[in-house]
């Protein structure tokens, strides 16, 4: 393998073990910017001695273990406490690192939890807490998370920046909070989680449609909080969700890569025990007297495509008629999107694109190319084949994973 290639296999290897490096590192030195900091100095040496000195046997712990040799030089220089530097120096002789590749359900006692809910503190503002963590837990660029918040990238940037030298001059405990603290901060770990499994879902950018990895920690992470929190039903609501959605995962591209959508996939491929997880998830979150909540309501809308043994078995009016209710009970542009494409499902294209038309001038859909891509959708099926081909190649101008634009230009090729 030439250094370039080794290269990239380390920068795969981080992108990787990066969150939980970041996590342990939060851990020991209490400083989320200064743990990254950290993290990216091991990154910096790997790229140096590996390509020389080959890949260690266990990545995650080498980095890890250079991060921690990076702290103590750090708090020598800066002349910090004695008793932190004898505790990393006895951390590093003692160190047996925790298995990087541990089973997906951790205990509740997870760094990687534990700097979720640091992240999602309250001296945050909410959409500061949910970039922190994409960044921090997530791995995810300044711009993938700009683009899943459907905002500018320099906002993003500045709202990671000021969450990060909040945590660190406030100086918040590194743990999972207790009672009514942690029924506080929630909503925003969930809104986290959830984010974080869709990236990996559907790529906002790079030549990969899927990034499993996002997938597999959003799942771990709410199972590890269900645990946690099992008298939540919106906590069961969301975990329903991530596994009906990733019973697909196996069926949703082709061996080389290529997306297949929903109702083109095998769907004897789609996992049936993640399904069943799901589904009981969705009985616990479903409770008698209880109103589901957002992510209960999209678990719902899952379910229904999971009961469905053909794409033309889907029972689209149901799904119309939960978009409906979720609708109302989150009002979103992107939600509308989705109702528009089940009520054309449903109710025939036309009525789809009626729907759609009501959001067609939302300021916030303006770059999100899923908005053209619906609408590409519906006109293809009305007959309007030179209206659907601008919106297709309109979407495929929009995003940024190479693996969309491609199926979306060939979309508006079939239009010819």
């Amino acid at each position: 393998m030439n250094t370039a290639d080794t290269h990239r296999a380390i920068e795969a290897t981080f992108r990787i073990e990066g969150p939980r490096l970041i996590a342990g590192l939060t851990r020991i030195v209490r400083d989320v910017g200064l743990a990254e900091e950290l993290a990216q100095d091991a990154l910096i040496v790997a790229l140096d001695r590996w390509p020389r000195e080959g890949t260690p046997r266990n990545p995650g712990a080498w980095l890890m273990t250079t991060a921690k040799r990076r702290a103590l030089d750090y708090f020598r220089r800066n002349k910090m406490a004695a008793r932190k530097l004898d505790e990393l120096a006895f951390d590093i002789e003692t160190d047996d690192a925790p298995d990087p590749d541990a089973a997906l359900d951790d205990d509740v006692g997870d760094d990687l939890l534990s700097l979720i809910f640091t992240a999602c503190h309250p001296a945050l503002s909410p959409d500061a807490r949910a970039a922190l963590t994409l960044r921090l837990v997530g791995g995810l660029t300044t711009e993938e998370i700009a683009r899943a918040f459907l905002v500018p990238e320099p906002t993003i940037a500045q709202r990671i920046v000021r969450a990060k030298r909040t945590l660190a001059e406030a100086g918040l405990p590194f743990e999972v909070p207790r009672g009514t603290e942690r029924n506080a901060r929630l909503a925003s770990v969930l809104e986290v989680i959830y984010l974080i499994f869709n990236e990996g879902y559907s790529a906002t950018a790079g030549e990969s449609w899927l990034r499993r990895e996002l997938c597999d920690e959003a799942l771990r992470l709410g199972r590890t909080l269900a645990r946690l929190a099992e008298n939540e039903p919106e906590v069961h609501g969301l975990v329903a969700l991530l596994e009906i959605q990733a019973s697909r995962l196996g069926a949703r591209t082709t061996p080389t890569g290529e997306p297949i959508l929903l109702l083109d996939q095998d769907r004897s491929r789609w996992d049936q025990l993640l399904i069943r997880r799901g589904l009981e998830a969705l009985r616990r979150a479903l409770r008698v007297g209880v109103p589901p909540g957002s992510y209960a309501l999209q678990a719902a809308i899952a379910a229904c495509h999971a009961r469905a043994r053909t794409a033309a078995a889907t029972d689209w009016g149901e799904i119309a008629r939960l978009y409906g209710v979720l609708a109302a009970t989150v009002p979103s542009p992107v939600i509308e999107l989705n109702r528009a494409v089940a009520v054309g499902m449903a109710d025939g294209p036309a009525a789809g694109l009626a729907v759609l038309d009501g959001i067609a001038s939302e300021p916030s859909l303006r770059a999100y190319h899923l908005l053209p891509s619906v609408r590409g959708d519906l006109l293809f099926k009305l007959g309007r084949l030179s209206e659907a081909r601008a919106e297709f190649l309109h979407a495929a101008a929009l995003t940024q994973n190479t693996r969309e634009a491609a199926l979306l230009t060939g979309r508006a090729e079939a239009c010819a």
